[in-house]
């Protein structure tokens, strides 16, 4: 057990313990890093999940601020992609079809009648092995995954790793890298479901947001991107000033909006595509928390929990509903192995897959 992660230290602790056993016997573990300021960051090992993440107040009061479960088999009896590691390729795929090589490729289609987040047994539904965890001037733990050629439906033996590091600064990185023995698509993100109000305490409509991006890829019915970029300019896509989630949300004039229930679109992040740099602000007035998103990848997507139907009981048995939680997804764009016009979702042997995103905390006074 954890008993020393909320007092004052120089040293950011990571500690493991088991979690649960899902129905099979198979043990699934987790690793709290924790610093002197509070924070902790809970990640186990069944989809390398970041299943808890309590960050401090403007008060110093702690506060679990991502959706989840309490144990490991809610995570497969109820999926929902609560802060799971998804992949192999994060998003969607049209028709689950695309062409590698000149050789075509089928995927299942698991959404309507595209492919999401690597279908029904993606990399979230997988046990992560864990190559270390350290304490010290940073905590942080590495998992990793090997995916058999065509599993899924992808070619290529590809391994891949899951690496969260916490800081005395309230920063939590997130790095995923992967390789690959032959050519083959990846897109690997988390897809933590954030409510800085703390998870269970409502709708996330009154949150802030300040994305940095002028364009972003509208979708056609099934979701799937139609243009390569659009302004956001004159929509209610421009969060390019700080602007509450609710304001615009339902804006009956707006198509994109009704297609997506809501939003439910790749954001294309301003600077260069694989340096690290600043992409979004969330901001709660009413906790005085505030998450500042960092990122390498070329695109965000922007989802407002609008599938979230009340249907699902989180941790400690509270609802989930629409808008309850909101997800900010650093990623290579939907669709992207059946677009030359996106940054690509290729990786070749040799090459060396990274995606990484910081989530910086602060807390701003009244």
């Amino acid at each position: 057990m954890i008993s020393n992660l909320g007092t004052p230290a120089s040293v950011v602790i990571a500690e493991r313990a088991p979690f649960g056993v899902l129905a099979d016997g198979r043990l699934v573990e987790r690793v709290t890093l924790g610093n002197g300021r509070g924070t902790r960051a809970t990640i186990i090992t069944l989809g390398a999940t970041l299943q808890a993440l309590h960050v401090g107040d403007r008060a110093g009061e702690l506060a679990d601020i991502v959706l989840g479960y309490d144990t490991a088999a809610e995570y497969l009896a109820q999926p929902q992609y609560f802060g799971v590691t998804v992949g192999r390729y994060a998003n969607r795929i049209a028709g689950g079809r695309f062409t590698l090589d000149g050789r075509a490729y089928q995927l299942e289609t698991n959404h309507g009648p595209n492919h999401l987040h690597g279908g029904t047994a993606g990399f979230d539904t997988r046990i992560w092995t864990i190559r270390s965890v350290e304490s010290g001037s940073e905590a942080r733990v590495v998992m990793d995954y090997a995916s058999a050629d065509g599993e899924g439906g992808y070619p290529g033996a590809l391994t891949a790793t899951a690496t969260y590091t916490l800081n005395e600064a309230d920063e939590l990185t997130i790095e995923h890298r992967a390789t690959t023995d032959a050519p083959t698509i990846v897109n690997i993100t988390n897809h933590s479901f954030f409510n800085l109000a703390g998870a269970g305490s409502g709708d996330v409509m009154d949150h802030r947001l300040t994305l940095n991006a002028a364009a972003y890829t509208p979708v056609d019915d099934t979701l799937i991107p139609t243009v390569a970029r659009a302004s956001v300019a004159g929509t209610p896509f421009d969060f390019r000033e700080s602007t509450p989630i609710g304001a615009r949300i339902r804006d009956g004039g707006d198509a994109q909006l009704r297609i997506g229930r809501g939003y439910d679109h790749n954001f294309v992040i301003d600077g260069e595509y694989g340096a690290l740099r600043p992409a979004a602000r969330l901001e709660h007035p009413g906790s005085g928390r505030v998450m500042d998103l960092l990122v390498t990848a070329p695109g965000v997507q922007f989802y407002s929990g609008n599938f979230l139907d009340g249907a699902v009981a989180g941790k400690g048995g509270r609802i989930y509903r629409q808008g309850d939680g909101l997800c900010l997804e650093p990623q290579t764009f939907p669709d992207a192995p059946n677009r030359a016009d996106f940054p690509t979702a290729r990786l070749d042997p040799g090459q060396v897959y990274s995606n990484r995103m910081v989530l910086r905390f602060s807390a701003a006074p009244n």
